[in-house]
């Protein structure tokens, strides 16, 4: 049997600092576990249109449709502020989710007891928290049409359409009660019925699916009662599953639950290979954050997640990836911290690199 495979996609900014991380602890299973992985690297946003004029190059995404799962640092940068919207970095990332058809985004906003402190709410609000929210990822207004800046009488118009089948919504809506399945048996779907059409469909689809699940409890919400609930008593949800603009948004609320970008993963998740694994890419949910990059300030620690997230939902390995969720969370618990962590008295300032030797030390401390 081949080994799994892996993409490796560095992109911009501390994207290559991370990800250089990433690859310690994908050594240290080869070394220590005996988990051999097949990895190939290859460039996408700034990076490759530096290379090829293109931030994603036809021959890359032809191997991201290959391999078993995809893991990507993060693109971008002002350096390409002035380039076509056309060819941006973040049109590789896009690319990839639509042409892979990732069309399931797992977010976890998850708060490690060590770090309930830097949360902008207080402690006994998020100490304990691990939810999940469920983005769709490939339909909705980010990709609806139609689309553009037009001309209308003496001025310019700009339109984004906001567009679901039944099919695209009935699909992340079941990925989303399977998950639920294996969690807490209870889903919150947020959108906003009561002033789109779209979001009509949407419960009515949701709804329907539900009677598919009798076992998990279904819960609706407006995306914007959702927002304040998330940042009033985020522990009432576990699983929350919504559209492309309201997931991208209420993800992003829920990170800052958690006390920094630097520490959440992510999995975008398509359907089934011929192998049954589901297409697959893993990303932090943080930016390329060039105003850092090079001084070895970056958290890798989001990066790692994501591979974490990868040895559960592409590889069946979810023994390992509680291994590595618990090395994190030892560090952690140890005082460990790099730049964006730092504040309170008795931790351990560390770089970028050595964040990642304390994870690696960590796991060999598991054995």
């Amino acid at each position: 049997m081949s080994n799994p495979s892996i993409l490796i996609l560095p992109g911009d900014g501390i994207g290559p600092e991370v990800m250089a991380e990433v690859k310690k602890v994908i050594s240290w299973y080869g070394a220590k576990r005996d988990v051999q992985f097949d990895v190939s690297e290859d460039l996408v946003g700034g990076s490759a249109y530096d290379a090829h004029g293109t931030p994603l190059h036809d021959d890359t995404m032809a191997k991201a449709q290959e391999v078993d799962a995809v893991l990507l640092g993060a693109v971008g940068g002002p350096k390409y502020d002035a380039l076509d919207f056309s060819v941006k970095p973040e049109r590789g990332l896009l690319r990839l989710r639509k042409e892979m058809d990732l069309y399931s985004n797992l977010r976890p906003a998850q708060c490690f007891d060590a770090l309930a402190d830097f949360s902008s709410l207080k402690k006994d609000v998020v100490a304990g928290l691990d939810i999940m929210i469920v983005r769709e990822l490939t339909s909705g207004i980010y990709f609806g049409e139609p689309r553009g800046i037009i001309e209308e009488g003496n001025e310019r118009v700009g339109i984004n359409t906001q567009r679901y089948t039944e099919s695209e919504i009935d699909r992340v809506a079941r990925s989303a009660f399977e998950l639920a399945m294996r969690r807490g048996k209870k889903l919150c779907s947020m959108e906003k019925a009561n002033v789109m059409e779209s979001g009509i469909l949407w419960r009515e689809v949701v709804t329907e699916v539900g009677k598919d699940y009798p076992e998990v409890e279904l819960s609706h919400m407006y995306a914007d009662a959702g927002a304040m609930q998330l940042c009033r008593w985020p522990k009432q949800f576990d699983v929350i599953v919504t559209d492309n603009l309201f997931g991208d948004l209420l993800s992003d609320a829920a990170a800052m639950l958690t006390g920094s970008l630097g520490m959440l993963p992510s999995a975008s998740l398509g359907a089934p290979m011929a192998n049954g694994r589901p297409k697959a890419l893993y990303e932090p949910v943080h930016g390329s954050a060039p105003d850092i990059a090079g001084q070895g300030k970056a958290n890798p620690i989001a990066c790692i997640l994501s591979f974490a997230m990868s040895l559960r939902y592409s590889f069946d390995m979810g023994a390992e990836a509680d291994r590595l969720e618990a090395a994190v969370e030892k560090v952690l618990a140890d005082g460990v911290r790099t730049a964006d962590l730092l504040g309170e008295e008795g931790v351990t300032p560390v770089t970028t690199s050595e964040m990642g030797d304390a994870i690696v030390s960590a796991l060999d401390a598991s054995l």
